[in-house]
């Protein structure tokens, strides 16, 4: 067992003083219990539920050594950057490293200092290995075997590696050694899969809910200027971002354009070059870029737990792979955010993409998924409701953390539309798909319907007063709740059933949900709040410097809710800097000074007069700080351009994070500077006569403001 230098007696001190925090997440302590007591067990946790603890504690109490079996080089490197930045012996042996490294780290591990040794299965069942691992379970002793990724061991799993099958044979070669099975997702036939591949006896079993109350889901439809609404959404984030696209081709679309837009971004597919693609993951991991747009290449065995937001830009193909990616958010337990963009013209992609498979089974089951991925995209209640019943988990009641618990979309009776739309299929003789009946009842000149007759029919031109995303509304409406049928044969056809009579008839009224325009973000935020926010980006940035010369994640120092905690109570001492959560001892030595001291700097700034912003001023730093330029923030606020001015400005003498080179350009500096030195800064409009009106109001008053800053800062 782990010493500690003061006694401990409980699993919460332990946990504090290894890991720093105060209290477990549900399940956790079960498990780890259970761990102790040598009982085989089987935990299935959602993705940022804290798998890897139920093993990383257990083996810090137990004698001996714990092989932690994970199918991902990065996982692995991952994990022990964290594990030895919080002090604790943990090292990987995989294919990365040469031959004096293994040895280095093998001396490590037969001289007791290694808890945690991380090793592939295909590594872990060679037979040089296993000699290895003979001569560890005789020297120091192996007291657990802890299976990672365990879905992979069924080929009933989504991620079946044969690999992981012969890991039985660990079983029969020592007897006495408990195993450990931890997944994210698994039914209840992968379970039963597991269970029997792994010859685990009688374990403790743990499925934990589905449920990731942290996250925030949305659905918003697509306009035409879909780039421009998904520019305006990262722009309302902040933090690291996976942006997800249906093709390589959008993903380099997406990437170059946000790049274009001053968002630091890369693009992740399986045809970029691999050592780039592994340069960009990195940089992604490390925070050396905001936004990764990936395929669904991308994700696999990231370990980033602190990513705030995942958009789709295009329709998931099934609901457990859109769990899965939007998963890859708020792995921290902090809050998070996923948005889906549904437009029409996806369905068409992915249609495409099923058609061209070639077993008409998989055709059909393809397009069952889609179908329950339409079920979540355009339903109406909870969206976890909708989602957690996929994995046949009960919920009932208001989320709140959704778009339908938040803002209800009205239902109205589109009744005499649908009749509309129904009678113009029957008039086309059901053989058109959504487009075409579309276009007929919007009286379009398209060369079809002349070829075909249609600008003849009743229905031509008799729903002129709808517009075409409208009509797509309804049509998709009335497919979803089974009031009109569509062909799966790959053409899309349109056709009636029983319930589309009844509504021709008059039997059956049509109520749909009709989403409403978005509204502005909210900004009323306290000036508390937006303090709390400038602090703790300030604490990001030094969290940065530090991880950028140790050469890891910037995680691995704090997390971002351990910042955020930070920033929230203002610790100005290293005693009160130790009762943070996330701060162990270890970690209270080695940066403990240097975050304190950044913490006493903003609270000494905040309460100096003339560097207090207004709440005027902190919303319009917020804003500048998510990208936005001076029009722009003056667009969503509501304000003259003129006003923002006078608060950047303003920032900028008070020595706010405003970068003048990005609202004044370098060359324009100089000459603005001189003219203030020469005659000095009471009058704008002097300034400007003098510099014979080469320069606008608004770059004159921002250089002014960074130069009053600057020669306060030299008196003093």
């Amino acid at each position: 067992m782990y010493q500690s230098p003061t006694p401990l007696h409980t699993l919460e001190d332990y946990l504090k003083y290894f890991f720093g925090y105060d209290s477990f997440r549900p399940g956790q302590r079960q498990i780890i219990e259970a761990a102790l007591e040598n009982r085989d067990l089987l935990a299935i946790m959602p993705t940022g539920g804290g798998k890897s603890l139920c093993f990383q504690l257990p083996a810090l109490l137990k004698p001996g050594i714990t092989v932690v079996v994970s199918p991902l080089i990065a996982l692995m490197q991952d994990q022990v950057d964290a594990l030895v930045d919080n002090g604790i012996g943990a090292t990987f042996l995989n294919s990365s490293l040469d031959w004096d490294e293994v040895r280095s780290r093998t001396q490590a591990i037969f001289k007791g200092k290694i808890k945690l040794l991380y090793v592939a299965p295909e590594r872990l069942l060679s037979e040089r290995f296993l000699g290895f691992l003979d001569e560890l379970a005789n020297s120091i002793g192996i007291n657990c075997f802890a299976i990672d990724e365990a879905h992979c061991v069924s080929d009933w799993g989504h991620d079946f590696r044969p690999e992981y099958r012969q890991l039985q044979l660990l079983r029969y070669r020592y007897p006495s050694v408990s195993f450990m099975a931890l997944t994210a997702t698994a039914t209840n036939r992968v379970q039963g899969d597991i269970i029997q591949q792994l010859r685990l006896r009688e374990p403790t079993i743990h499925v934990a809910s589905f449920n990731r109350p942290n996250l925030y889901y949305e659905v918003i439809p697509k306009e035409r200027r879909s780039y421009n609404q998904l520019l305006k959404k990262v722009r309302s984030f902040s933090g690291s971002g996976i942006i997800y696209c249906l093709s390589r081709r959008r993903v380099d679309d997406i990437a170059f354009r946000l790049s274009q837009d001053n968002i630091a971004a890369l693009p992740y597919h399986a045809g970029i070059e691999d050592k780039t693609r592994s340069q960009n993951q990195t940089r992604f991991i490390r925070d050396d870029v905001q936004i990764i747009v990936a395929t669904v290449a991308f994700g696999m065995g990231i370990n980033k737990p602190d990513v705030r937001f995942v958009i789709h830009y295009d329709l998931p193909q099934n609901l457990e792979r859109y769990y899965q990616e939007s998963g890859r958010a708020g792995r921290d337990g902090e809050p998070a955010y996923c948005t889906l963009f549904y437009g029409g013209s996806d369905l068409g992609t992915i249609n495409y993409l099923i058609d061209q498979k070639q077993d008409q089974n998989e055709q059909r089951i393809a397009r069952q998924q889609l179908t329950q991925m339409l079920d979540y995209v355009e339903g109406t209640e909870c969206r976890r409701t909708i989602q957690l019943s996929y994995f046949g988990e009960k919920f009932a009641g208001n989320c709140d953390n959704c778009d339908n618990c938040r803002n209800p979309k009205p239902i109205e009776d589109w009744t005499i539309e649908a009749q509309k739309f129904l009678s113009c299929v029957a008039r086309c003789r059901e053989r058109f798909g959504m487009t075409h009946i579309i276009n007929v009842l919007r009286g379009s000149s398209n060369k079809k319907i002349a070829q075909n007759g249609h600008h003849l029919l009743s229905t031509y031109n008799i729903g002129k007063d709808r517009s075409v995303a409208e009509w797509k509304l309804l049509a998709r409406s009335l497919l979803h709740q089974g009031l009109m049928a569509e062909t799966n044969d790959g053409y899309r056809v349109l056709k009636l059933n029983k319930r589309s009579w009844e509504i021709l008839r008059s039997q059956r009224s049509v109520q749909i949900a009709v989403p409403q325009q978005d509204k502005a973000a909210d900004l009323a935020l306290s000036s508390r709040s937006l303090e709390v926010e400038l602090l703790t980006e300030r604490l990001r940035r030094l969290r940065k410097q530090i991880a950028d010369v140790q050469a890891v994640a910037p995680y691995v120092i704090f997390a971002d809710s351990t910042l955020k905690v930070m920033a929230h109570n203002k610790p100005q001492s290293l005693e009160e800097f130790q009762q943070i959560s996330g701060v162990t001892e270890y970690k209270l030595q080695q940066y403990g000074e240097r975050f304190v001291s950044e913490i006493r700097a903003f609270c000494w700034q905040q309460t100096t007069p003339v560097m207090t912003p207004s709440s005027t001023q902190l919303i319009t730093l917020q804003l500048y700080q998510q990208g936005l330029d001076v029009d722009a923030i003056a667009t969503e606020r509501g304000l003259k351009s003129r006003t923002i001015i006078n608060h950047l400005s303003e920032l900028l003498e008070m020595n706010q994070p405003i970068d003048l080179d990005c609202l004044v350009k370098p060359e324009h500096q100089q000459p603005i500077i001189q003219a203030l030195e020469k005659i000095g800064d009471r009058s704008l409009t002097n300034l400007k006569e003098h510099l014979a009106h080469k320069y606008s109001y608004g770059e004159i008053q921002l250089v002014r403001g960074y130069w009053r800053r600057k020669r306060r800062e030299s008196v003093s």
